[in-house]
């Protein structure tokens, strides 16, 4: 997967495109205080992060983009539509991405990993108590920033 993003990459500069990606902060079905972290497999591998993906938006919304990603990555099913807390477009990498934060609760805290991560645990949603020896994206640290205070 790594060679793989890395040619992407290259491609990006060289054609300079246009992406739609979304990012899912998932707050725990039992415990709104807590949101899940993952880890990526082919990239920033030492980050914790958010899962999701990119999407076409002819074919679909942020929101359904958020539930196929976490159905995908995570095999967990989200309980009602996904919220959008922020959305964005950055010039990184060479490509002008499209970006949207959402939040949604999972039926389950129950997860197993897809190729694509290598771990995922439960964290605090204070942006305070998240870990200070480990580095976490700026994803996950906006999207704590953004979500309401109400469950979703």
């Amino acid at each position: 997967m790594q060679l793989g993003h890395r040619a992407r990459r290259a491609w990006w500069k060289v054609r300079k495109p246009t992406t739609y990606g979304v990012k899912a902060l998932l707050i725990h079905p039992d415990d709104p205080s807590r949101c899940l972290a993952v880890r990526h497999s082919y990239v920033d591998q030492e980050w914790w992060a958010l899962p999701g993906g990119g999407y076409n938006p002819k074919r679909e919304t942020a929101e359904a983009a958020a539930i196929r990603e976490v159905a995908e990555e995570l095999s967990m099913p989200i309980t009602a539509r996904p919220i959008v807390l922020q959305t964005l477009t950055t010039n990184r990498e060479g490509k002008v991405d499209n970006l949207t934060i959402v939040q949604a609760t999972p039926t389950s805290e129950h997860f197993q990993l897809s190729a694509e991560l290598s771990e995922a645990r439960w964290v605090s949603t204070d942006p305070a108590d998240l870990p200070t020896d480990e580095p976490t994206s700026r994803w996950l640290r906006l999207a704590l920033a953004c979500r309401p205070t109400t469950r979703s």
